[in-house]
């Protein structure tokens, strides 16, 4: 078997449904929609839709106005172990843990997250 193309979808976990959005893309390649999606769906079942930040502080959505408004709060432990999830998938493999901590500190202070436990964030 040899690679025609590289194909990018953006479909949310366990939910892979053989239609019109997947049929383009994957249909001029000859793939079959249904092993596809059945593939897709037991590879994904484990993971939960919800995004790990929002459920370990406990909120729904983030602040309206960041900088004048505090939803929630998580500790730097928290920042450590989605940082480590965050590690394994494809696009953020190449990165040191440290810098996808940085960024999710960023993603923290953009959604209205106080981070406790932090002594001196450094330079961003």
């Amino acid at each position: 078997m040899s690679l025609l193309r590289k194909v990018r979808l953006r479909v949310p976990a366990g939910t892979a449904k053989p239609g019109p959005a997947i049929g383009q893309a994957l249909g001029p390649l000859g793939l079959n929609m249904m092993e596809f999606c059945k593939a897709f769906n037991a590879e994904t079942a484990a993971i939960l839709p919800n995004t790990p930040m929002q459920r370990c502080a406990g909120i729904e959505k983030g602040a309206e106005k960041t900088v004048h408004e505090t939803v929630g709060s998580v500790h730097v432990k928290h920042i450590y172990e989605i940082a480590k999830l965050k590690q394994k998938d494809y696009h953020l493999c190449h990165l040191p843990l440290r810098s996808i901590c940085r960024m999710i500190y960023g993603t923290c202070g953009t959604m209205g997250l106080k981070v406790n436990g932090l002594k001196d964030p450094g330079p961003v």
